[in-house]
């Protein structure tokens, strides 16, 4: 039968089929409907829990409609690509070793939005060779899309309890992108939740920010606290951080359903610049041209100089006091920025009580 818009379940198929072709471990297909998702929505943002990610409700029902952020979608194709970078330092080894910088695996390569919104985008450029052109809109964590919930609907797998997505058969080291359109595609069965009664993730959190079963605080999140947030950490969180200068990957660590999960094939994830195992000391000495020129091509970059060596600092003073580490940490106590030279003060602070 002949591939177009008359045909969608054959037309599904393919897509799934080209998906693969383009590296994407897993493809699903699902509607629009996200009316539940809204509710839960918008109680978290009435909670607060969104700190001062203001953008979370700047685009009000956008988020949950999408319809509404892309006119004409009545089909959305979700895609999940595996990260989980071969070859690199064990997290366990490096959380335990308090002279060196955990950063979250996802971010020790190339940066995600870009390796998926390009194969996204051929995915889209092949429905077209095959069809005809068609509407539609490429999103890769970059715009008000509830990606989540919507790779629920695909089947895709079903939000944990630390509210991540988690595939039965891979874990959830694995990136998210969509595809909206407005083909007349079947749906596919929305996946079921298999948490049970674990809750371990609930118990790693450093900082206790999973307060309740699928219920983040994003305001007590590591991940947040070294991203998201542009000023100062709170200074009751900064012993928690320990020694992780960019994201957190705890909650993932202990989760059963990862033992099932594989190593990435994707050579844009390897870890660059040995930062899968570097010293904090070697890292808080780079220069503003070094952090730019080492993290060119890399999602880190996107903090910006001033909030990497902010981390680092904060990473500096929970570690072993040495003098090398004092050191480091009265080299940038001038610093021109007043949130380092904060930071750097409450590092030195640390290791005068040692």
């Amino acid at each position: 039968m002949p591939l177009n818009d008359d045909n969608p379940t054959e037309l599904a198929r393919h897509i799934k089929l080209w998906a693969g072709e383009l590296g994407f471990q897993k493809t699903g297909i699902t509607g629009i409907d996200l009316a539940s998702d809204e509710v839960a929505l918008q109680r978290w943002l009435a909670r607060g829990y969104h700190g001062e990610m203001s953008y979370m409700e700047r685009h009000g029902t956008k988020r949950s409609r999408p319809a509404e952020l892309v006119p004409g979608t009545i089909s959305v194709i979700c895609v999940r690509m595996d990260y989980f970078p071969a070859g690199s330092k064990p997290p366990a080894e490096v959380l335990e070793s308090d002279d060196k910088a955990y950063v979250s695996r996802y971010a020790l390569g190339r940066d995600y939005h870009k390796v998926m919104r390009k194969r996204l985008q051929r995915l889209a450029s092949r429905i077209e060779q095959e069809i005809k052109p068609f509407g539609y809109r490429v999103f890769v964590d970059s715009a008000p899309v509830l990606e989540k919930p919507l790779a629920r609907n695909a089947g895709l797998g079903w939000i944990g309890k630390h509210t991540n997505l988690i595939d039965s058969r891979a874990g959830s080291w694995f990136f998210l992108g969509e595809l909206m359109t407005d083909l007349p595609l079947p749906p596919d069965q929305p996946a079921t939740e298999h948490c049970g009664s674990c809750s371990a993730c609930i118990g790693a959190c450093p900082t206790g920010a999973i307060v309740a079963p699928f219920r983040l605080d994003a305001r007590l999140c590591i991940s947040y606290l070294t991203i998201e947030l542009r000023g100062s950490i709170p200074v009751e969180l900064r012993p928690l951080i320990g020694n992780r200068v960019y994201g957190c990957d705890d909650c993932q660590l202990v989760c059963p359903w990862n033992k099932f999960a594989r190593p990435s094939g994707e050579d844009d994830f390897d870890p660059r610049h040995g930062l899968d195992d570097s010293e904090l000391v070697t890292l808080f000495g780079w220069s503003e041209t070094e952090f730019e020129t080492r993290t060119a091509g890399m999602a880190i970059r996107r903090i910006g100089y001033e909030c990497w060596l902010r981390n680092i600092a904060v990473a500096l003073g929970n570690t072993t006091s040495s003098d090398a580490v004092i050191t480091a940490l009265e080299a940038r106590s001038d610093h021109p920025s007043a949130l380092v030279r904060e930071h750097v003060g409450w590092g030195l602070s640390r290791h005068s009580q040692k």
